[in-house]
């Protein structure tokens, strides 16, 4: 018998209390002040962006938060809402050099059981006052037998979409949250760092989407401080900080967060830029990106085991891509993730013991995505056989075959509508693999565009898309943001892939079973 399901949407008071600092439950981290003394507010470090998690598995996860001054980061942790069996970490000092962000990790987690912590920042000067607590919670990854629930989506503050405060902010972020998933995977353009904000847009019902504007959002960003600044922006945003103060973020990369189509070696035609070489963009990019996420150090593909029925395969098609050519070479010279990824991906599946292998990759296999009139910025170059950037995935699924290795899908974004494909190898141009799912969702708050053309080369057919080919682009006020979610029985193994709208009504779902 199946564990029953649990509610779809969770009672406001235990999934917001990760986002109510104002409770200011009594902390003991570092020194408790004497009674009586009243610390001025300005004395006290702040936390302006929240709390939030991320990259969980059996031996732990990771806790980041941000303060506003040099101040060190203290934590304490349990499984009792009050926090009564408290476990008391000491955390770094937070410094001007790492933006003021500080992360440590929570080791020996009770499989399944829901974490509370809260978080504490200590001045570092004579005067040793601390920020009001700051309370988040998680669920930490599970034991045999337990359900899993992961969202997915991409694609954040997009096409000059930032956050409207009349219209409620960051909605699909709200709507993720009331779904009470276990894991959320953002799949990249977690930022538009070359898409500065204006104020307002005139929308063509004639009403005015007014955004919240930035210095670091008012122009293309350049400096390690104006990627950092894009970073920041999204956790103004109350949906936002709500969502990663109660769920584990499992974060990926893909073009914006440097610019536009970019790869290593580029030199940008823009004339918004003073500095444009690709590779030194991408260089403060990565290093305000891991400052603003809960990652561990390290590189950006990477496997998380969330359980005995889900490993995580966290694909990066950015750091090795080479240039954006026609895309039809033999040897794959202008490769998307690169011989090393390539293999380390195929080695970490033979190795995984998990019911589920899920592939969160930056971009659809088979939606061809142009860079302009002759270059492609995808895997698909629009037929078949596989050529270019097509041999990678035509490797990484003929190895899955001849390993015998089953219950592989692949989740992503990047294409700004939702869909569903299923690739058969009686439909392809190349055969050498067993048939999967590839499951495509967002955008979380940006416009809606397309479909993309479909390249047959591994034999997708589209079996739900939420865009028709000549609807026109609408951005979040059109209702057409969407998610994704993987819902996984965690005693027989069966799972069902749901897409959802932007609030968080499903879509369109199938049910699969697990094979052995």
């Amino acid at each position: 018998m199946s564990t029953p399901p649990r509610p779809l949407f969770l009672p406001r008071r235990d999934f917001l209390l990760g986002s109510l600092s104002a409770l200011a439950l009594p902390s003991c981290a570092g020194s408790c002040g004497s009674p009586g003394i009243v610390t001025p507010a300005s004395a006290r470090p702040l936390l302006p962006y929240g709390v939030q998690t991320g990259d969980p598995t059996a031996a732990g996860v990771v806790l980041w938060s941000k303060t506003d001054r040099p101040a060190r980061m203290f934590v304490e942790w349990g499984t009792d809402e009050r926090l009564g069996d408290a476990r008391k970490l000491e955390g770094p000092l937070a410094t001007a050099e790492g933006d003021f962000t500080a992360r440590v990790e929570l080791q020996g987690l009770p499989p399944g059981r829901r974490i509370h912590y809260r978080v504490v920042f200590e001045a570092d000067d004579a005067g040793r006052a601390r920020s009001e607590p700051t309370l988040g919670s998680l669920r930490a990854p599970p034991g045999p037998g337990e359900d899993v629930r992961i969202v997915w989506s991409g694609d954040t503050a997009g096409q000059h979409y930032g956050i409207d405060v009349a219209r409620g902010g960051m909605k699909t972020y709200a709507s993720i949250a009331k779904v009470m998933p276990d894991l959320f995977i953002h799949s990249g353009d977690r930022i538009y760092a070359d898409d500065p904000l204006a104020e307002s847009i005139d929308l063509a019902d004639g009403s005015v989407w007014k955004n919240l504007v930035t210095p670091a959002k008012s122009k293309v960003a350049e400096t390690l401080e104006e990627f950092r600044g894009n970073f920041a922006y999204n956790f103004l945003d109350e949906n936002v900080r709500r969502l990663h103060a109660a769920v584990p973020t499992i974060v990926q990369w893909d073009d914006h967060e440097v610019h536009n189509n970019w790869f290593p070696g580029q030199v940008l035609a823009d004339s918004r830029y003073t500095e444009r070489r690709a590779s030194v963009l991408a260089t403060r990019a990565k290093q305000a990106m891991f400052e603003y996420a809960p990652m561990r150090q390290g590189p950006i593909h990477r496997l998380l085991s969330y359980g005995p029925r889900v490993d995580v395969f966290v694909l990066d098609a950015r750091s090795f891509r080479g240039p954006n050519g026609a895309n039809r070479e033999e040897k794959a010279p202008a490769a998307a993730l690169g011989e090393a990824q390539t293999t380390w991906l195929r080695e970490a599946l033979a190795r995984s013991t998990a019911t589920w292998k899920i592939i969160a990759c930056d971009q659809p296999l088979a939606l061809v995505i142009p860079d302009d009139a002759t270059t492609q910025e995808g895997f698909a170059n629009g037929e078949g056989p596989p050529l270019g950037r097509e041999l990678e995935i035509a490797s990484i699924l003929s190895f899955l075959q001849e390993q015998k290795i089953k219950n592989v899908l692949w989740v992503t974004a990047d294409v700004h509508y939702a869909a569903a494909h299923h690739y058969h190898p009686s439909r392809a141009k190349f055969a050498r693999f067993d048939p999967f799912w590839e499951f495509v969702a967002g955008p979380l708050h940006a416009m809606t565009f397309g479909p993309a053309p479909l390249d047959e080369t591994f034999g997708p057919e589209v079996k739900f898309q939420n865009r028709r080919p000549g609807d026109p682009p609408v951005g979040p006020e059109g209702g057409k943001q969407s998610f994704g979610m993987l819902a996984i029985d965690g005693k027989s193994g069966r799972l069902r892939a749901s897409l959802h709208d932007g609030d968080g009504n499903e879509m369109w779902g199938v049910e699969i079973e697990a094979e052995v």
